[in-house]
């Protein structure tokens, strides 16, 4: 087993890695940037070192870097968890070439199904149906030609990466060459690759992944559905398993395709199979990520997989544990993105200090955080600061249970995205499960906007009391003599304050 890896990340997934290694024996190394020198994977890991400044471009997404500093420290492997380098051929290949473990599939399958033009050629010669588009590397005129054949609305996509980065929706032509220049310079600011192609635009459909896992000995394996349909400008905020329009006969087909679509490539590690399904309930293949799921948690929690772990012992060499018939889906499991952004003014950056935090605690509930009372939040990264995962007997089960942990969820000093997610979970139609990937551009959620002055007052309140206890310490050290004059009525002032809050 391996004796030292080095998690190539930050924030709430390289805790979540970090714990996994904890927990098999497994010592950590973290990395980070100037603006992360007091963030939580730092605390956590048993060794941390500095990379760079804020900028990913010149921290996280250094791979000389982070392979020098594996090699310093002694790490057998590197994990990079997902964004930054976690689909970047080069870096698993200059990992191999350096004599370590590159915690995911071979740099040959990331770059055939990480270039999503490439991704789709192969699965389509392994019988996996497609969204009608087109290759990379064609010139604009070449791509107006073809949105015309393909007809509106179209996608223009990114080919490397994924999670909405480099995505266009085109509506008519007029809007194509504003678009097709905005989603080449987001994909080179984001993955260092600028290559577009073109999407037919499905509308009102389904946003539907299955799970993957293989080892190294040719054992490949499905973990179910999760429905991601909950979006917004392509990037997805809430996630749930299993799906209510999943039933188990497509589970098995749209599994069994998945399964053949990593068979393809000699696929080996964890890796999700994304799907779009229509209204009639026809499927067609969107694109494989070849990392770990920013919602890997949801599949965890209804199959009992620890797919972190899972992860770690394929790289080490080992078979698969389980086998397809060892696989059941028990339950509901929903995931809550918790971001530092003002729902309430078009999601706008919130970051800032934490001056208050509370976690909601119980039954069938997980917190996966990158954040404490005190930290600074900064602006330069992803604004995904915690993920809430529930778990319930059934979807109604997990709604409620969700709605009560959101209740709960105190993060004070900054804006976040739990107003938007408590709306959500009171939305009817979200209830009944009448959602597609469209869901949020008609069927916004009404807000709640108390949320927010609770959460300054329970920031108040905890103030007042940190300062009441002060005072309280402050007596009886020096006698009941300072009950009297100024410091008891500042002491009654501010009693007097806090009993108006509450």
């Amino acid at each position: 087993m391996f004796q030292k890896i080095l998690v190539a990340n930050r924030g709430e997934i390289a805790v979540r890695i970090i714990r996994a290694c904890q927990e098999r024996g497994i010592r950590t190394v973290a990395v980070y940037s100037d603006a992360d020198r007091s963030a939580l994977h730092v605390r956590y890991a048993d060794e941390a070192y500095h990379i760079g400044p804020p900028p990913a471009r010149d921290s996280y997404l250094r791979g000389d870097t982070l392979i020098d500093v594996a090699r310093r420290a002694g790490a057998d492997a590197i994990h990079p968890g997902y964004g930054f380098l976690a689909e970047n051929a080069a870096f698993a290949a200059a990992c191999a070439d350096a004599g370590i473990v590159f915690i995911g599939p071979t740099a040959a399958a990331i770059a055939t199904m990480g270039d999503k033009t490439t991704a789709r050629e192969t699965v389509a010669r392994a019988g996996v149906p497609l969204v009608p588009g087109t290759t990379k590397d064609l010139r604009d005129d070449e791509l107006a030609a073809a949105a015309e054949r393909l007809g509106y609305p179209i996608l223009v996509k990114a080919s490397a990466g994924g999670g909405g980065k480099g995505m266009r929706l085109v509506q008519e032509e007029a809007e194509l060459k504003s678009a097709l220049g905005a989603a080449r310079r987001e994909a080179l600011a984001a993955f260092g690759d600028g290559s577009i192609y073109l999407e037919k635009a499905i509308t009102a459909a389904r946003h539907i992944e299955i799970q993957i896992l293989a080892d190294a000995h040719g054992n490949v394996i499905h973990l179910g559905e999760r429905e991601c349909s909950i979006q917004r400008r392509h990037q997805k905020l809430v996630e749930e398993a299993p799906s209510v329009a999943v039933s188990p006969e497509l589970r098995a087909e749209m599994g069994a395709i998945a399964v053949a679509a990593a068979r393809a490539v000699d696929y080996q590690s964890a890796g999700t199979v994304e799907f779009l399904v229509d209204k009639d309930g026809s499927y067609y293949f969107l694109e494989m990520n070849t990392r770990l799921q920013v919602e890997h948690p949801v599949t965890e929690l209804v199959t009992g997989v620890d797919i972190v772990k899972e992860m770690i012992s394929i790289a080490n060499g080992r078979r698969l544990r389980l086998r397809q018939e060892d696989v059941t889906m028990k339950g509901w499991a929903i995931e809550c993105r918790i971001t530092a952004e003002d729902s309430e003014n078009d999601f706008m950056p919130a970051g800032g200090t934490i001056v208050s935090l509370r976690e909601p605690t119980g039954p069938g509930i997980r917190v996966e955080s990158g954040i404490y009372e005190g930290f600074d939040v900064p602006l330069f990264y992803d604004p995904m600061i915690a993920k809430l995962i529930v778990w319930g007997e059934s979807r109604a089960d997990a709604i409620m249970r969700m709605r009560r942990a959101l209740s709960e969820y105190r993060i004070a000093g900054i804006k976040t995205t739990i107003p938007f997610h408590l709306a959500l979970m009171d939305n009817p139609r979200f209830q009944w499960g009448q959602i597609d990937t469209n869901f949020l551009d008609t069927h916004t959620p009404v807000t709640h906007p108390d949320i927010e002055q609770q959460q300054k007052q329970a920031a108040l309140v905890a103030a007042m009391l940190r300062h009441e206890r002060g005072l309280r310490a402050i007596n009886i050290s020096h006698g009941a003599e300072l009950e009297h004059g100024q410091s008891a009525w500042r002491r009654s002032a501010l009693l007097n304050g806090l009993r108006s809050l509450l």
